[in-house]
């Protein structure tokens, strides 16, 4: 003996059948017997017999359930069940569900579209990633937890017999919630690598400063560890590979004066500016902000003071008073894209060690003088993407990240720091 499902679905309102044949969401449905007594379910809008010579002992519920009564009785009562749920001539399905949808990047999608006298369900998620419909259930989607911040619309039909209803649900996705949690910890060999030529048309140049177009600008954070004294240690090192010829952006700290150093150029031709003595504290954050307009850098002595007004550097958003000097007067030539690296200088050393730490380093192809206090927050990290000048390139330093690589959460998105000679527990829980 086979036995035939039939039931109601109240938040599909139709009718579910499943028989030796499979199982499938219909409406528009009537039982009637033969003078045999046997039970026939015919299909009105198609005009097919779905159920044929049926025995009415073999119906059951959506319980296993078998239902209870002569062919006659049972007849009348998958009539009333028929009834219910929609007649060739009425009742256009409707949507039900809510047509919005908001999630937080990283989040999954769990949504169950409900209508009225719906039968048939058509998605299209051609615009979407990741999102696919529940196996066995037409009605419900899954997914999306790989979808960046953003609106996606998702068209969505509903069918039966007698029509249809198009809708579009609009997904939400919002960025999740800042948190700063993570730092990198350097010592004695440690550094950060990144593809310098991904950042040549933003700290790179070709000649002498054409202006705006070749302005930059770099914030950090930065922490001392337990060493003063000493020779040098690089924070930032950009720029040719020949650091004694090539043109460099060069931020360290000089233990043994206890002050910061910004170098531009080579070690033949070069722009230098150093901070007064203790400006940094051991054992302390300090938010250091660097800015350059783009313009000329060098080849005259007479405009040396303008080549160094071409610079800006801010500690904990305070503008800095630095005593500069030059080799040459200046730079006047390019800015190669051979090395990018935090810790370690060029083909050389100056590493940073004993515990110090970098956090949040931003870079913006664009001089943001104008705008340090905003970057700076009062000395609070926070969502650089809100900014209305947003950096290019962003890394978080370990927040979202998975050792040996740190993300780029910029606009470009696609400067990959990988650590090297470290392990990741120099990813570590101390921040600004």
């Amino acid at each position: 003996m086979s036995t035939i499902k039939i039931f109601k679905d109240s938040e599909a309102n139709s009718i579910f059948i499943e028989d030796a044949n499979g199982s499938q969401f219909l409406n528009s449905l009537q039982a009637y017997i033969s003078q045999s007594n046997l039970v026939f379910i015919s299909d009105l809008a198609k005009q097919i017999d779905i159920v044929s010579n049926a025995v009415h002992t073999d119906f059951i519920d959506n319980n296993d359930n078998p239902y209870v009564g002569d062919a006659t009785s049972i007849c009348n009562q998958l009539n009333a069940i028929f009834q219910s749920s929609g007649t060739p001539t009425n009742n256009v399905p409707v949507i039900t569900s809510p047509l919005g949808i908001n999630l937080t990047e990283g989040e999954t999608l769990n949504y169950e579209l409900t209508s009225d006298y719906g039968v048939g369900y058509e998605w299209d998620f051609s615009s979407v990633s990741g999102i696919v419909n529940v196996e066995g259930n037409d009605r419900k989607i899954i997914g999306g937890s790989s979808l960046a911040a953003g609106i996606y619309n998702i068209p969505v039909k509903v069918i039966n017999y007698n029509g249809e209803d198009s809708e579009v649900i609009v997904l939400t996705i919002a960025n999740p919630p800042f948190a700063n949690t993570k730092s990198i910890n350097f010592v004695q060999n440690d550094y950060l690598d990144a593809t310098a030529s991904i950042l040549s048309s933003v700290l790179g140049r070709s000649g002498n400063g054409s202006g705006t177009s070749d302005a930059w600008t770099i914030s950090l954070y930065f922490k001392l560890g337990t060493h003063t004294g000493g020779s040098k240690q690089t924070l930032l090192y950009f720029g040719d590979s020949d650091h004694n010829n090539g043109g460099h952006i060069w931020i360290y700290y000089k233990g043994s004066e206890q002050a910061l150093y910004f170098e531009y150029g080579s070690s033949n031709n070069y722009l230098r500016f150093k901070t007064p003595s203790s400006t940094l504290s051991v054992g302390s954050w300090h938010s250091i902000i660097l800015t350059y307009n783009g313009g000329q850098t060098g080849s005259s002595s007479g405009s040396i003071n303008n080549y160094y007004s071409r610079f800006g550097l801010w500690i904990d958003g305070v503008s800095i008073n630095t005593t500069n000097s030059n080799n040459n007067y200046g730079w006047s030539s390019g800015i190669d894209s051979d090395l990018f690296r935090i810790g370690k200088r060029g083909s050389g050393n100056d590493w940073l060690k004993n515990n110090c730490r970098v956090d949040e380093l931003a870079i913006f192809n664009s001089d943001e003088g104008a705008n340090v206090s905003n970057i700076y927050n009062n000395g609070v990290p926070f969502d650089l993407s809100t900014l209305a000048s947003k950096p290019k390139h962003w890394i978080r330093m370990g927040d979202g990240d998975t050792y040996p690589n740190l993300q780029d959460s910029g606009t470009e998105a696609n400067c990959v720091f990988v650590m090297n000679s470290m392990t990741s527990a120099d990813i570590v829980n101390d921040v600004p």
